[in-house]
């Protein structure tokens, strides 16, 4: 009898493991899906500060799932028609001034995207979040006065990753991502993304404000503030190519 107790323990404590693991992963899941939709348009703008100098660039930006996206610059005039493509694992960068598309290879995905403290791999491979890495429930915690699950995600074994480890901080109500700590190979926390401004933007409540701050440089910060927005709209796949990408203005 006690043999028997004890294995109906074993296997709820097993079977509740693999349930918290499939909620962390879901929790991300809803999440990506809440901030892209199955297809979705944006316009916002840029802001890159540095203690002596402030840039800004406005940006349009489309994505159909979780393999598909395409970015574009359409100010300042130096900057306007550059662009950034994502198809499935392969992503590219369109430079109109020296008129050549760079292939972005996966020791590329960690630079920064446009001078910015947004990576490639931030911007132009957000789902990977979803796709590359195993996700683990750790806590519950409050952001911006938000209860919110604080979720560790991992990379998956040869997952084309930029980074050691993630912590997301996404809220319990809305399932936005309101927090986002960046970890390096040895356990280094490298950026923070803190998102705000939640208000209603394409039909749908959203933080409209993200702002990534680099921990070795406080003095710095880049922020993102959203215009405008649409999701789940029909757009092809056919749009996402290196054609359209040169083709894309204003």
């Amino acid at each position: 009898m006690k043999l028997k107790v004890l294995g109906i323990l074993i296997f709820l404590f097993l079977t509740g493991t693999a349930a918290l693991a499939e909620t962390a992963s879901e929790i991300v899941r809803k999440a990506d899906l809440q901030m892209r939709g199955e297809s979705s348009y944006t316009e916002t703008t840029m802001q890159i500060i540095r203690p002596d100098w402030t840039r800004t660039m406005s940006m349009k930006a489309w994505s159909k799932g979780t393999d598909y996206s395409l970015i574009l610059v359409t100010a300042p005039p130096r900057d306007k028609g550059s662009s950034s493509l994502k198809r499935g694992k392969e992503m590219w960068n369109w430079v109109p001034s020296i008129e050549r598309v760079i292939k972005i290879a996966p020791s590329m995905l960690g630079q920064s995207w446009m001078g910015s403290d947004f990576t490639n791999d931030d911007l132009i491979n957000q789902s990977s979040i979803v796709v590359d890495y195993t996700h683990r429930l750790l806590r519950e915690e409050k952001f911006d006065n938000t209860d919110c699950w604080v979720i560790e995600a991992t990379p998956k074994e040869n997952a084309p990753v930029v980074w050691g480890k993630l912590l997301l901080w996404i809220s319990q109500d809305q399932y936005h991502q309101r927090k986002i700590a960046y970890y390096d190979e040895f356990d280094t926390l490298i950026n923070t993304l803190n998102t705000l401004d939640v208000k209603e933007i394409g039909g749908r409540m959203l933080p409209t404000r993200m702002e990534m701050q680099p921990a070795d440089t406080p003095e710095q910060k880049t922020v993102l503030t959203y215009q405008m927005a649409a999701f789940d709209f029909d757009l092809s796949t056919s749009f996402f190519s290196q054609d359209n990408m040169k083709r894309l203005r204003e």
